[in-house]
């Protein structure tokens, strides 16, 4: 579990499983087709709650849910997922938030929160994707230090899609360990 001033970031429940389908709801039309419900409304609440039991057995990190503390709802997701671009081991970066929760900063503090802990269990190299038009996830990722690689996955449907990449900071030193 990660705390930050505003919010409390967790292991996901497969009861909010309601919660995490909204997100699919939601999402911008130029998302590809894979992250969003197909024809036949999928995934339902309970593929998603399934999902997250599966997720439970993975005892690498993954994705925390995260719940702002004044209110205890759950507005999203953030944390890490091993797939994809990085090289072997090498997490990605991964967030969302519902539509009501964006624009409080809530995207910034908690994947602030998650890169530290990933720097704090020793992954000196995080990654994230995310698309050209994707303006408010493109300022969090700068925000927390990452930068643009040059990679890009060209996709004229869908938007193209930027590799970014964030470097660990290194270990504070303290005065007295010099």
């Amino acid at each position: 579990m990660l705390e930050t001033d505003r919010l409390i970031l967790r292991r996901r429940s497969a009861d909010e499983a309601g919660v995490y389908r909204r997100l699919w709801t939601e999402r911008d039309p130029r998302v590809p087709a894979h992250r969003r419900l197909d024809a036949e409304a999928r995934p339902t609440v309970a593929d998603i709650a399934a999902e997250i039991r599966r997720e439970r057995e993975d005892p690498r990190p993954g994705v925390l849910a995260i719940e702002r503390k004044g209110a205890g709802d759950v507005i999203g997701y953030c944390g890490l997922v091993f797939h994809g671009n990085g090289a072997p081991g090498e997490p990605e970066l991964a967030f969302e938030l519902l539509r009501r929760a964006q624009g409080f900063g809530y995207a910034t503090e908690a994947a602030e929160a998650v890169v530290g802990w990933a720097g704090e269990s020793g992954y000196n190299r995080l990654w994230a994707t995310v698309r050209t038009w994707n303006l408010a996830s493109r300022r969090v990722l700068e925000k927390l230090g990452f930068r643009e690689t040059g990679q890009v996955e060209i996709d004229y449907a869908h938007g193209d899609n930027l590799l970014t990449v964030r470097l660990a900071d290194p270990p504070r030193v303290h005065p007295r360990e010099r």
